[in-house]
């Protein structure tokens, strides 16, 4: 059975992959395509997000049917409701329905559809409901240096302690075993080690480094993703970084 990890936007769900700036990751399984690379399928190449699509359709047959294939504790659906958005999926009138399912008449499919599209609209308000709570939520406020302001960025203060505890293992002031992929929990993590770098200091890049490697050791990693992210800025020559 497959499980995703809903901590994932509704447009992930829908697409059935996630983006960072070096893969595509496909949610339903650990397929993952790095992006630059150029990948032959018959006679044809296809660039990552290509092949991750492709992936999909040959690995889940669709996004929908991964979807569908989920347990009942991730979709709130019936057997009976998979069944009939399966067969409506699949574009049959409602006579064909009945003929195809254990409906024994086409009011029966009539009203399945009737509830599936009122479990969409209740489903539809309960998100905007969810957001606006969501809205009174502590969150932390973003860095001046953000290069791109957007929903990564909505991290709240119970947020930042969860990450923190699940990453620093050994304590706040130690290192962590691995560098998140997901975009918020990356964000948490730099929010947090930009705080061993003083405000007011220049450093160079060995200096840099060394502070970095109390953090991971794949510190470049570290210093580039500081500067993406515009935690920091650097000289021309890169002689010289520092805090902005």
């Amino acid at each position: 059975m497959l499980v995703v990890e809903f901590d994932v936007s509704v447009e992930v769900l829908q697409r059935g992959y996630e983006e960072d700036e070096k893969w595509f990751s496909c949610i339903f399984c650990k397929g993952a395509f790095q992006k630059g690379e150029v990948f032959q399928v018959g006679e044809r190449l296809f660039d990552a997000k290509k092949k991750m699509e492709l992936h999909i359709i040959d690995e889940h047959q669709s996004v929908f049917h991964a979807l569908l294939s989920l347990d009942k504790k991730y979709t709130g659906l019936s057997e009976v409701q998979k069944e009939m958005l399966f067969l409506f999926y699949e574009g049959h009138e409602d006579k064909e329905v009945v003929k195809r399912s254990s409906a024994n008449s086409v009011s029966t499919i009539r009203q399945h559809r009737f509830k599936l599209r009122e479990k969409e609209r209740q489903a539809a308000v309960f998100l905007a409901i969810m957001k606006n709570l969501n809205s009174n939520d502590d969150y932390i406020d973003v860095h001046k240096g953000a290069t791109q302001v957007d929903e990564r960025y909505a991290i709240t203060a119970d947020e930042t302690e969860k990450v923190l505890a699940t990453y620093f293992k050994d304590g706040l002031d130690g290192k962590v075993s691995t560098i998140p992929s997901k975009e918020k929990r990356k964000l948490i993590l730099l929010n947090h080690i930009v705080k061993r770098f003083d405000q007011e200091t220049q450093y160079t890049e060995k200096e840099m480094n060394e502070i970095l490697k109390g953090v991971h050791e794949d510190f470049v990693s570290l210093r580039r993703y500081l500067i993406e992210y515009g935690y920091f800025d650097r000289a021309n020559d890169g002689s010289q970084y520092w805090r902005k």
